[in-house]
């Protein structure tokens, strides 16, 4: 009969004693001609273009800020600089849909664009795809009668857009990546 030999508790780890060698990562050259920015905060282009991507969500939520509107007027006087963008782009006929998909198909699958500007403007597509969601309860619930949880509801919608778009604005002027809990694994997912 075979002797199995005698094994030590926790034989199998390996010594803390033993460390593998470490490995030499070749020098990959950067992409674009070699001129780099010294800096990781990313160029003012990629900074527009990021707060441009967040003004979509904002844009097709503005039709909850409505009561919000009303019964305030002087906040009106903050969306004053946008009007006129607002009604060219509500003159076009499926423009959400329109500015969706170029936002998508131009931007985030597109791989000359940066990290950075593609994840940015994922994370303002899956907002905007995430406020559709109230839309449709609006639209399947709603009665001849305007009822104080239609008036709340479409204050909270306002608000969290509104206040969605000025931290990606705050954050993407910094050069900082905003960073919404679930929106951001979901982008990360899609780049």
């Amino acid at each position: 009969m075979a002797r199995l030999p005698l094994l030590r508790p926790l034989s199998f780890l390996p010594s803390p004693t033993l460390k593998p060698p470490p490995r030499k990562i070749p020098f990959l050259p950067l992409k674009g001609g070699g001129s780099a920015r010294m800096s990781g905060s990313p160029a003012a282009t990629e900074r527009l273009i990021s707060i441009a991507a967040y003004s979509l969500p904002l844009v097709n939520s503005l039709q909850h800020g409505r009561y919000l509107l009303a019964q305030f007027p002087k906040l009106g006087l903050i969306l004053e600089p946008i009007l006129p963008f607002l009604a060219i782009y509500r003159s076009i006929p499926y423009s959400s849909f329109v500015a969706f998909f170029a936002l998508y198909l131009g931007v985030v699958r597109n791989p000359s664009f940066p990290r950075y500007v593609r994840f940015n403007a994922m994370q303002a597509v899956t907002l905007d795809v995430l406020l559709v969601i109230p839309i449709l309860f609006h639209r399947i619930f709603s009665t001849a009668s305007v009822g104080p949880i239609v008036v709340f509801s479409s204050n909270a919608l306002f608000l969290f857009s509104l206040l969605c778009f000025l931290y990606a604005v705050f954050s993407c002027v910094l050069g900082r990546t905003p960073y919404f809990p679930f929106l951001a694994d979901a982008a990360n997912r899609q780049i």
